[in-house]
């Protein structure tokens, strides 16, 4: 039982290495359909946790735990790279100027050519 988890965590952060060293090759114009395919991935994820969840028959208290927090941890994951993607597509939207209001010169407070109140 050991060495199987110990060959998953093995698997587990050579993943992370592969992972970082690819995504840090990736040119910035490139991040956002990124993050979005991404994003996609993690729902799937969830639809996983979800599945098992609904599965497993007999379930200990331990195996229940660990797959309510990967299913936390996914649903936070999509819904904060969701967030995240619609702030980085918000930068590259064009500000168009406000136009003038008519009588903007009617609003501004008269002068008072020396008077005090």
């Amino acid at each position: 039982m050991y060495d199987e988890l110990l060959a998953n965590v093995a698997i587990l952060v050579l993943s992370g290495f592969v992972g970082f060293a690819v995504i840090s090759k990736v040119p910035n114009t490139l991040h956002t359909p990124l993050m979005s395919g991404t994003n996609a991935i993690h729902g799937i994820v969830v639809l996983g946790a979800l599945v098992l969840l609904g599965r497993i028959e007999h379930p200990s208290l331990a195996l229940q735990l660990i797959l309510f927090v990967a299913l936390v941890f996914g649903t936070l994951n999509v819904i904060g790279g969701f967030i995240v993607t619609d702030r980085m597509l918000g930068m590259f939207k064009s500000k168009k100027p406000v136009p003038a209001r008519e009588g903007a010169e009617a609003s501004t407070p008269a002068k008072t050519h020396g008077q005090t109140r």
